[in-house]
């Protein structure tokens, strides 16, 4: 569900950018610099700076390196400690379940490496305003103990608040299937019930 917020349309988006390689941060603030509505607070913030950075500029937009992090949970701890704050997530070639996942976690937007320089403007702007943004095409490979596509699947029908029973009719698939798939979003989301997704996704 978007996130509504009252802003001042003449007050810049303040922006923290990670820790990247030298090009992508180099492309990063060159294209962030060029938009007068956003500001740069911090750049180069190593992971284990993230917390302590984002506490003290309080951004409205984090643009976090997916690679640089220690773990995909890191996003649910800056999520929890920072609510204030988007998290828009670069990775490399990220499939359905990959973004799912973060999205899950608390992140706001998830973006490919490849995504054109229009297409980051606006997603920092739509995700400075509480709004989920996804890549435009999805790779075809995922990371290490991500989401499957199926476990995607599985996650969004949770997400609306759907039976077991629903779920199998809806993906053609047996219920036990659908409560061994559901335990494994669990696991990898680290939730161990309906009630804890929920909250994850509204938090």
């Amino acid at each position: 569900m978007p996130i509504s917020t009252l802003m001042d349309p003449r007050t810049p988006v303040t922006i923290l950018l990670a820790r990247f390689e030298d090009l992508v941060d180099a492309g990063l603030r060159s294209l962030i610099g060029a938009d007068p509505s956003l500001q740069i607070v911090a750049t180069d913030v190593s992971a284990d700076r993230l917390d302590a950075v984002i506490a003290e500029h309080r951004p409205r937009v984090a643009i976090l390196n997916l690679a640089a992090l220690l773990t995909a949970g890191d996003i649910r701890h800056l999520h929890g400690a920072h609510p204030a704050t988007q998290l828009v997530v670069l990775t490399a070639d990220p499939t359905p379940g990959e973004c799912s996942q973060l999205l899950a976690l608390g992140a706001t937007a998830c973006l490919g490496r490849d995504v054109e320089r229009r297409d980051v403007l606006n997603t920092i702007h739509l995700a400075s305003r509480g709004l989920h943004v996804l890549p435009r095409g999805q790779g075809a490979t995922g990371g290490h103990d991500m989401l499957t596509a199926r476990e995607a699947d599985v996650l969004g029908l949770l997400r609306l608040g759907r039976s077991n029973g629903e779920i199998a009719v809806a993906l053609s698939i047996s219920v036990e299937t659908v409560r061994t798939h559901a335990r494994s979003v669990f696991r990898k989301l680290g939730v161990s019930s309906r009630r804890e997704l929920a909250d994850l996704s509204r938090s």
